[in-house]
């Protein structure tokens, strides 16, 4: 196996990444000339190096480290997938990635970008796929599929081998089906996307059912059907 990634040893040993509460993204720290951020959540921070565009490099959080094994054995199941990136190594600090080209869903709705069916019908697919491998799709929201040629490729598959349902995915595409229209196309700001992202993680699924979430959502936001 290629290991011409190991140039960026050096600059990532760099980096500190720091975990917040309340599911809040990280924090990053220290700085290293060649490496950019491109992409930030509540685990890890995922950096390329200007000399390595091939591959992307997701750091975690010191008190997160215990997910890189995880995540790397969950990409060796997986295998060789269209909608899933490719993991070429791991150690105890990050994993080593390849760079996907693209959008998240998350900034398709900042910028009003289209979403189409093809991508939610590809989600679909991915989630089938998982199964069949054995393990479990979780975790699957905006910041998580990129928008690549029209198709979706989903980032982030840590959480494949919990159990149970998060309804994350479910959730989104029940929203797709009965909401999009009122957005598509048009840019939506940052801060309503983030309000409503946080209504959604204090949101008790066990005292109200989605239909009702989205009801208060539609009553207190300039959403209009």
């Amino acid at each position: 196996m290629n290991q011409d990634w190991q140039i960026a040893t050096d600059s990532l040993s760099q980096i500190k990444i720091s975990s917040n509460p309340n599911n809040e993204p990280v924090s990053i720290s220290g700085n290293a000339e060649k490496l950019r951020c491109i992409g930030v959540g509540t685990d890890a921070a995922v950096f390329q190096h200007n000399d390595l565009p091939a591959y992307a490099f997701k750091i975690y959080a010191n008190d997160k480290s215990g997910k890189i094994k995880i995540e790397a054995e969950v990409y060796n199941i997986l295998g060789s997938s269209p909608y899933f990136s490719t993991c070429y190594a791991s150690n105890d600090h990050f994993l080593v990635l390849s760079y996907e080209e693209g959008i998240t869903l998350f900034d398709c709705i900042l910028q009003g970008i289209h979403i189409s069916e093809q991508v939610v019908e590809d989600v679909e697919k991915a989630r089938a796929y998982v199964r069949e491998q054995g393990l479990n799709p979780r975790d699957i929201h905006l910041k998580n599929i990129l928008l690549q040629n029209g198709r979706a490729k989903i980032l982030d598959v840590s959480e494949y081998i919990k159990p149970g349902n998060d309804y994350r995915w479910e959730h989104l595409k029940k929203g797709y089906e009965e909401y999009y229209h009122l957005i598509d196309g048009k840019s939506v700001p940052f801060w309503l996307v983030e309000t409503v992202r946080k209504w959604y993680n204090q949101w008790n699924k066990y005292s109200s059912s989605f239909e009702e979430f989205m009801n208060n959502v539609m009553k207190n936001t300039p959403f209009r059907r």
